[in-house]
């Protein structure tokens, strides 16, 4: 069993993720909805949404073939 760190440990850094935002397949239902709730949410200032619609497009799990 380790023993616990009795000292401040410095900030941990993560990489910037300036990948492009996921394009909707054309014709796919699945990819149309969050397309359209995303750019609700961008023209409303919620960039919460926008992100989570990010991630479903790029973690559909059905993916395109």
């Amino acid at each position: 069993m380790s023993e616990p760190t009795r000292y401040q440990t410095g900030p941990v850094e993560l990489p910037l993720r300036l990948d492009p935002e996921p394009t909707p397949v054309d014709g796919c239902p699945y990819c149309t909805e969050p397309a359209r709730v995303r750019s609700w949410a961008r023209a409303g200032g919620d960039m919460t949404t926008v992100s989570d619609c990010n991630v479903f497009l790029r973690r559909r799990p059905e993916g395109h073939r």
